[in-house]
């Protein structure tokens, strides 16, 4: 290398703790979405009341932003497919700030729902970009760590962006909105600064070719259990406050301990589950996860009456989800691995319209069985991913390998749970390893 020359991404030559901070501020981005899209769970209740809406109307928000992304990932990732990545990076931040200044400001209930769309669009361009990008920063023995990091940042949003966020609006949610859109400024600031040199995109593939799945009846299938299953997952969270009113009394703090608590079991979940499908198998992991999570919802309506209770819930509930959450992208790539960015990017569109769902069918539960029973809805979806899971999927001998010996699947599936949530058609998922540790087909 010439003395002069700056080094390429990929090259060993970059210093790790310059690479390390790159993919820090790649992560805060990430992080900085996952709160956003997540947040909303403890504040519907302030939204509400100061736009003059119901819980159930305000709920809309999460249905608007996840619909939003479901739909458009694919087809910004075709169109701007020959963008160079500082550049798709930095206007994808800047979309998703400029939408949280405009959400923190209105005070017009219509125009909130514009821009959320608005933010949907600036994630569904950043999330999968940043993970491409992360792959080009490090040598490919280290790459499977570099999603790890970036992934890593939507599983913390889960785990301290939703509490701090709630605890911050808990006397005015603008100001949550503020905090994601200064997370989101942050973020702008120290990639436009430190991210530069990156290699041209690789060829992307169209979007016939990123719908080609939805013509194999083995991928409809498991795409649907992953929609029915976060559908039964994110009906509860997204009405969180509502569910909890008994145990919390309307008080910001306590649902901001609960939200706590699921978001630590939620990681919890994440490092669990990706363990649990390299022992034991995609199908085990789905059933017993499903499972456990009906039952969870059947005892709601009990376990919110007190705080230990709803403490409970809260432990459990996310830490069976989370790991459901890992087998779902495993079990989509199992089927063709050669195409597995492309089932990953099925997956992800089935969570968004999963969680978009959530919100229209929370607010009917809720209108239908009322603000005390409304989890059994909750409970019967998650029986019905029970039944989709045992009858489209079937275990294999072959199957059960040790972990031990796929360490690159042990890495996926660490990473698997921010993988579903974020990761579009991009090609930088480890599919050996998810392939190696995957248990049904």
């Amino acid at each position: 290398m010439r003395p002069h020359a700056r080094p390429h991404p990929q090259s060993p030559s970059e210093p790790r703790s310059r690479s390390r901070l790159r993919l820090l501020l790649l992560a805060l981005g990430a992080f900085a979405m996952g709160t956003d899209s997540m947040v909303m769970a403890g504040i519907l209740g302030l939204v509400a009341r100061d736009l003059e809406v119901s819980v159930q109307e305000a709920g809309q928000m999460v249905t608007v932003f996840a619909l939003s992304y479901a739909l458009l990932a694919p087809v910004l990732a075709t169109a701007t497919a020959r963008w160079p990545r500082r550049r798709l990076l930095l206007t994808a931040l800047t979309v998703f700030t400029v939408a949280n200044v405009l959400s923190a400001v209105t005070e017009d209930y219509p125009v909130l729902l514009a821009t959320r769309v608005l933010a949907a669009a600036g994630a569904a361009l950043y999330t999968p970009t940043a993970n491409a990008v992360a792959t080009t920063l490090v040598p490919p023995e280290r790459r499977g760590r570099a999603l790890a990091t970036v992934l890593g940042g939507m599983t913390v949003a889960t785990a301290l962006g939703v509490p701090l966020g709630t605890y911050i609006g808990r006397t005015d949610w603008r100001l949550t909105m503020w905090l994601v859109a200064a997370l989101g400024a942050a973020a702008f600031l120290g990639l436009a600064l430190l991210l530069r040199d990156l290699p041209a995109p690789a060829a992307a593939p169209g979007l016939r070719a990123r719908l080609a799945p939805l013509r194999d009846r083995r991928a409809l299938g498991a795409a649907s259990t992953t929609l029915v299953f976060l559908l039964a997952f994110n009906l509860v969270y997204i009405y969180l406050g509502t569910a909890m009113r008994p145990a919390t009394g309307g008080d910001a703090g306590r649902l901001t301990v609960i939200l706590l608590v699921a978001g630590v079991a939620s990681v919890a979940g994440s490092w669990l589950g990706g363990r649990a499908v390299d022992r034991l198998g995609v199908r085990t992991v789905l059933l017993v996860g499903s499972t456990v999570v009906a039952a969870v919802y059947v005892a709601l309506p009990w376990l919110s009456g007190s705080m230990p209770g709803a403490l409970v819930y809260a432990a459990v509930a996310p830490l069976a989800g989370w790991a459901v959450s890992v087998a779902l992208p495993h079990r989509l790539v199992s089927l063709d691995p050669p195409a597995a960015p492309l089932l990953i990017s099925l997956n992800s569109s089935a969570l968004y319209l999963g969680m978009a769902a959530a919100g229209g069918a929370g607010s009917l539960a809720i209108t239908v069985l009322g603000t005390h029973w409304f989890p059994l809805a909750s409970a019967a979806l998650a029986l019905v991913a029970l039944v989709l899971s045992a009858v489209t999927t079937h275990r294999r001998p072959a199957d059960r390998r040790p972990a031990d010996r796929h360490p690159a699947g042990r890495q996926a599936a660490s990473t698997a749970p921010s993988t579903t949530g974020v990761t579009d058609a991009t090609g930088v998922t480890g599919t050996a390893g998810v392939t190696d540790s995957a248990g049904a087909r």
